[in-house]
């Protein structure tokens, strides 16, 4: 039975297709939008039955132009937190989600969707609850709006709803986000042109590097999905993170030292890394004060209660994949 991968050649959905394919799964369509027409790259290794621009497909799907279709995930959107066009942010992430839901209701479709930790904004609580829900930007609003209208929803639903919302994900296909790719991407490369990688200072009440949010490998975000979409009796809004926060100083002791590897040479301690200036700390942004999230760490409890049990990779463990992975491909 067809499954539709919107957004199939972001981050997230071109690992949600390869994960697809690995479970044996070959129809699928692709939904994106590539003006970046580098994305494609993402797809080259996975194997779709179609692809369809994302102006293309909303109408046809409404039509019921693909016959019955078993799943809808939904990674397409506007990710960039620093965009400024309101207008465009909510007629991309807000209408076109409901559109999409709305068809996928009709159709007794199961719909699982990307929500955002974005959702949390100025929240010190990161639990799925409507009095810690406080977006800083339209980003965070549009994800936020849509999400009340699922929980109106929800009680009336006879198909399932799934909102994920995502913490700080990392891992392979994201070089085509440029500013907006992982601290772990970005570590690795500077490492690579430079020797070093540079942290933020003291800030916030957090030493040196110590600034932590909770970062979750590609890997597992795939594999809770891949969750919801075998259980279609569950629906809800979950956080997806790893429920522990790591700092950053972590990613890149963990991306120094797999590139050190790479090279036969001893791992160092972050002490001794600092002490070699392979790490350096930089003086904390004025532009960022005040506009900066020191700390979060998804509340996985709602999680954990829908049945999902298996154990996230740390840091250590999904950085050092990731890096040879990127290592493996020059």
């Amino acid at each position: 039975m067809t499954i539709i991968v919107t957004g199939a050649a972001g981050l997230i959905g071109s690992n949600l297709v390869k994960g697809l394919n690995d479970r044996g799964e070959r129809d699928i369509i692709a939904v994106d939008n590539l003006t970046r027409a580098e994305k494609f790259n993402n797809l080259v290794d996975c194997e779709i039955a179609d692809y369809l621009d994302k102006e293309d497909f909303l109408a046809r799907f409404a039509r019921g132009d693909f016959g019955k279709v078993r799943a809808v995930f939904h990674e397409g959107a506007c990710s960039d937190t620093m965009e400024t066009d309101g207008r465009y942010m909510m007629e991309n992430n807000y209408r076109y989600t409901l559109a999409l839901m709305e068809s996928c209701l009709e159709q007794a479709t199961q719909f699982l969707y990307a929500s955002s930790a974005a959702t949390y904004g100025a929240s010190s609580t990161f639990r799925e609850e409507r009095e810690f829900e406080r977006p800083l930007n339209v980003y965070g609003y549009s994800k936020f709006l849509f999400d009340q209208v699922v929980r109106r929803r929800l009680p009336s639903a006879l198909s399932q709803i799934v909102g994920f919302r995502y913490f700080n994900v990392y891992g392979p296909r994201e070089a085509h986000k440029g500013r907006m790719a992982s601290v772990a991407f970005h570590n690795f490369n500077q490492f690579r042109a430079e020797g070093t990688v540079k942290l933020f200072g003291e800030y916030g009440g957090y030493g040196p590097g110590m600034q932590s949010r909770d970062f979750v490998s590609i890997e597992d975000v795939v594999k809770v999905n891949l969750f919801f979409l075998d259980h279609p009796g569950k629906s809800g809004i979950f956080n997806l993170g790893t429920g522990h926060a790591q700092p950053f100083n972590d990613i890149a002791h963990t991306v120094v030292n797999t590139l050190r590897e790479a090279e036969d040479k001893p791992p160092l301690s972050l002490e001794e890394m600092v002490q070699e200036g392979l790490v350096e700390y930089i003086k904390f942004p004025d532009a960022l004060r005040g506009k900066y999230q020191c700390f979060t760490q998804a509340d996985i409890s709602r999680l954990r209660e829908a049945g999902y049990g298996a154990p996230f990779l740390t840091v250590q463990e999904g950085v050092a994949r990731y890096c040879n992975w990127l290592i493996e491909r020059g």
